[in-house]
């Protein structure tokens, strides 16, 4: 459940940081407010998982997961570039992400 709980909780990191960006700097009003609403809702579920999980693998993940999310949400729908170096450097953070949670027990 813990895992569960995470990967949504990445999932909503993307959704508040793409909200974000759309906020302008919080001037608009809709975008902010799904912005904290995701954001607490990611918290929320990231708590839950920090209960029987590592700290530094569920931050690792969460944070993770909202980076590499983050950055295809970028790519596909802000113009965002997909150079070689990016997306190695997207892949590394995969890698890095995999290797956590098969050296994590639980």
């Amino acid at each position: 459940m813990a895992w569960i709980a995470l990967f949504f909780a990445g999932l909503l990191e993307i959704v508040w940081a793409f909200a974000m960006k759309q906020s302008h700097g919080f001037t608009r009003l809709v975008p902010s407010l799904i912005t904290l609403v995701a954001m607490a809702a990611s918290f929320a579920l990231l708590s839950m998982a920090m209960r029987s999980l590592p700290l530094g693998t569920a931050y690792t993940i969460w944070t993770g997961i909202g980076a590499l999310g983050a950055f295809a949400v970028g790519i596909a729908f802000l113009g965002e570039a997909a150079s070689p170096a990016r997306l190695l450097a997207a892949g590394l953070i995969l890698s890095g992400l995999i290797l956590m949670k098969l050296s994590t027990q639980g």
